[in-house]
Parts: C-alpha cells; structure tokens; sequence
C-alpha cells in the first residue's frame, strides 16, 4: 500500500495533522493506498505558496507558458499505461473508457498549450480626441481546482492545463476516493525544473475541510469545482464571503427523447453509450428516456438485448468488461434504494434490479425501468448509476415540456432523422448540451456548461479558457501636439 504526500512549494511534505483518508479498489474493496487528511493551516500553505509565485508565472511570456504545458501532456502519453491502470485501479473503469480518458487528458494539455498565443485583447475607439481604449486579458490569479472522482485525470487536465496557460496558478485538490492519478501526475511536476516552485500545489482531504476552507480563502481568486449540487452550493456559500469567482460543473439529468422518425439503431447504441459510460457515474450521462409511443415497444426490446449482453465484471482483470463497479458502498446503497422505490412507485423492472454476482466490489446489473410516470423521484433525481427509467410521448411539445421539466440543465439529446424536430428540440431545450443522433460526450474545442442548478462558467474551447481571465481596461490618452 502506498502512502501520499502533499505537494507545497514545489516540496513534498507531511499533513500538520497526523490523520489518513484509505483509498479502496472497488472492484476488490482493498485499500490501495492512503491519503493525508490536510487541515486548514495545510490549505493556508498552499495557498501563500501559490500566492507567492503568481507574479512571477503571470509574467513569464506566454509562449513559455504554452511549451510547459504542451510538455506536461507528452509526459502523461510516455507513462500512458501507468496511468490507465491506476485509473482501473482506483475508479473501476473499463479499459477501453479509462485509456480514453487518458487519450482525452493528453491531448487537453496540447489542446490548451494552443491558446497561449491567441489570449488578446481588444483596441476600441474612444469619444475623446487623443485617446485610446486598450482592453487587456489578464490572468485572474490563484485558482482552488476542486477535481471529482468519476474523472480525475480528465478533469485534472480541464482545470490545471487552463490555469498555467492563462498565467494562474493552481492548488488542486483530488477525490479523497480517486487521488492516485493525481500523485501520479504530481510525479511529472515534481520532475519538471521548468516549473516555479508555487506554481502547481496539491493538497488532499474531505470536501467539507479542504474544499470549504479553498473557496473561503481570501487569497484564491477562483474556485473551479466539479461535483454535486449540495457540494457546489457549499462552494458558493464558501466563496461568497469574499465574493470569489465560481466556476461550477455540478449535476444532471439529461433526457433523451427518441422521436417517431428516429433511426433505433443509432438511438439504441448511442443511449446504451450514455447511460453505461463510466458505469453510469457521469453527470451528462442519458439519465432518462421519453420515446414517442409507437417506437417504445422496440426501443425497450433492443436496449434490454444490449443491456443483458453487457459483460459486469473487474476491468482490470476482464480487458473485455463493458461494465465496472461502482465508486463505493454509499454509492451502491443509493442507486439500490432508488430503484426498490421507483418499484415501490409501480415501475417496472425489464433487465437488471439487482446487485451483480461477484463476491467482492461495488457491482450493480446495467438496469432498465418501464411503466414510469415523469413525477418519479426516479425521473427527477439524479442516478448516477447504469438504470434508465424510460417513458413515452405522444406529441414533441409533451418530450420537450418535460424535458425541461427538472431543477437541471447540463445535457440532453434527441434522436430523429427530421431536421425540423431536431431544431425545434435545440432551440427549445433549456440545457447547456444537447446531443444530436450521437452520445452524449463534450470535446475539448466544444464548451461544457450547464443551466439552472447544473452551474455556473465552464470548461472547454476558447470560452472555458476565457473563464480563468479577468478583463482590464486602459484608457490611454497621449499628446498631440500637432497645430
């Protein structure tokens, strides 16, 4: 079993506190390693360190800024493998979907390394003679990077490649659940003298601890936060303060509408992608279907044939495992509570319903619920776990209605082959994605935000890069001395 550090000032050093967080396998339900419990006085030195160095990094020219971080991607592709295994290992991912994880981190920090030379500002015309107005892009400062654990390394990548390429600097704090791909990462840092000292802290912890402690600091300048609603809240609250930045990527619950004129294939492959990718433990993930009516029969037919051929097993051991275990016992108690009350509510159970059959780890059968009414908690809250609740329409204004009918709005998807119904759902949906005949997954050129209590800012492109900038205005007048 490995025991971590924290990483402060470009050192490795102990916790001020004398407390371990174990982190467990969930395929296995074995500690893999354990984790500093860091206290606030922990979180105080991280932060005066990364206080310490934003003049310095802000200044360093842009274009260094950008090879830094375009380096720090070709070091996780030469430790690729190691770091798809520790992503196994600690969050129970198939293989396919954790080397894509690790693909899609990799090419986040070359991706971003791009925009170190296209931050620019603007030159405006002024009303007084003599005068220009000069509006510059500046980096906002420290940033609290507040990492989840259904992503850590993608997410890892969203919030410290942006924040070294804008000029930031960063104290990121991982999943108490999920930290090894962090450390793992911390190693790359550690080895890279090209990197002020400061520049890059990592503490570990409990949310309401550390994170808490992050977003009510009077030194961070934005906090960068991707989890649940009740943790963003918090957040929020936290930061409010000092009246700090947000930039929250919280919940979901992405509706699927499957219209008459839907291609079933490419609806049937693309929902099974979105509500088992991750084992279901993603917030765009497909959290619940409306079908129009005449196609129902045979969209359930087909998804239960997918389902029940998914194969339920440990990916580490099974390359060919299409579904892991989920995170942790909580998280297995709670999807289990929720479909034995929308059982109790009189849904039905097509495939699924129950644990999995192996003897150790976190399992849950992919699941399908029918006979569901959209009032359900099962409808209305979020799952977070591989169980699609599908319903049925009768008209597009009924699908759209109560799609946008939740307390969300991140993504949502709609399957037709009329351009005019698919239109009509763009535009009428009230959600920050919305996927077209295809899964539900961003990319990194795209923008990831979501609406109402889904959050707020985001991540990806040219405006999830903007949201780590704040915006200064010179007002430059000059002498002219022409008669």
């Amino acid at each position: 079993m490995q025991t971590h550090q924290l990483y402060i000032n470009g050192q490795y050093i102990e916790s001020e506190g004398n407390e371990w967080i174990k982190v467990l396998n969930p395929a296995t339900e074995q500690v893999i390693s354990q984790i500093p419990k860091g206290t606030k006085n922990d979180v105080e030195s991280a932060v005066s360190a990364a206080a310490g160095a934003q003049k310095e990094w802000e200044l360093t020219p842009n274009i260094e800024r950008g090879k830094i971080v375009r380096k720090l991607g070709d070091q996780i592709e030469e430790n690729r493998e190691k770091f798809i295994d520790l992503l196994q290992e600690e969050q129970g991912k198939d293989y396919e979907l954790a080397s894509g994880e690790i693909d899609l981190a990799i090419d986040y920090f070359r991706y971003m390394s791009e925009w170190a030379r296209r931050i620019e500002g603007d030159v405006v015309p002024s009303d007084r003679p003599n005068e220009n107005i000069f509006i510059y892009k500046k980096p906002i400062g420290v940033v609290a990077g507040i990492v989840p654990w259904n992503f850590p390394m993608f997410i890892l990548a969203r919030k410290v490649a942006t924040a070294l390429v804008t000029g930031c600097t960063i104290v990121l704090k991982p999943s108490q659940q999920t930290p090894n791909t962090a450390m793992e990462f911390t190693k790359i840092i550690d080895g890279m003298e090209e990197i002020p000292k400061g520049v890059y802290n990592l503490i570990t912890g409990t949310g309401s601890e550390i994170g808490n402690t992050l977003a009510s600091h009077k030194n961070v300048h934005m906090i960068s936060m991707t989890g649940s609603v009740g943790a963003g809240t918090k957040v929020m609250e936290a930061a409010a303060q000092n009246i700090t930045k947000v930039n929250l990527e919280l919940g979901g619950k992405a509706p699927a509408i499957v219209t008459a004129n839907a291609d079933l294939d490419i609806a049937v492959e693309s929902i099974l992608t979105s509500r088992l990718a991750n084992n279901g433990q993603a917030c765009t993930n497909a959290e619940r279907v409306y079908v129009h009516e005449s196609k129902a029969e045979e969209l359930i037919e087909q998804l239960k044939s997918k389902f029940e051929s998914c194969t339920l097993a440990n990916p580490r051991e099974n390359k060919d495992a299409d579904v892991g275990p989920l995170v942790s016992q909580d998280r297995l108690e709670e999807v289990e509570s929720m479909v034995k009350q929308a059982v109790d509510e009189g849904a039905k159970v097509e495939t699924g319903g129950e644990r999995g059959d192996q003897d150790q780890g976190y399992f849950y059968k992919p699941t399908i619920l029918t006979n569901v009414t959209h009032d359900m908690t099962i409808m209305q809250e979020e799952i977070f776990g591989p169980v699609i609740p599908i319903t049925t329409f009768n008209t597009l204004d009924e699908a759209i209605e109560k799609g946008n009918d939740t307390e969300y709005g991140l993504s949502s998807s709609v399957y037709t082959d009329d351009l005019n119904e698919a239109m009509r759902v763009v535009n009428e949906l009230k959600f920050g994605e919305t996927y077209v005949n295809r899964e539900n997954f961003e990319e990194v050129q795209g923008y990831h935000a979501g609406m109402r209590k889904s959050g707020l800012g985001g991540a990806d492109g040219k405006h999830g890069m903007e949201d780590f900038l704040v915006t200064q205005v010179a007002y430059m007048q000059y002498k002219n001395d022409k008669k």
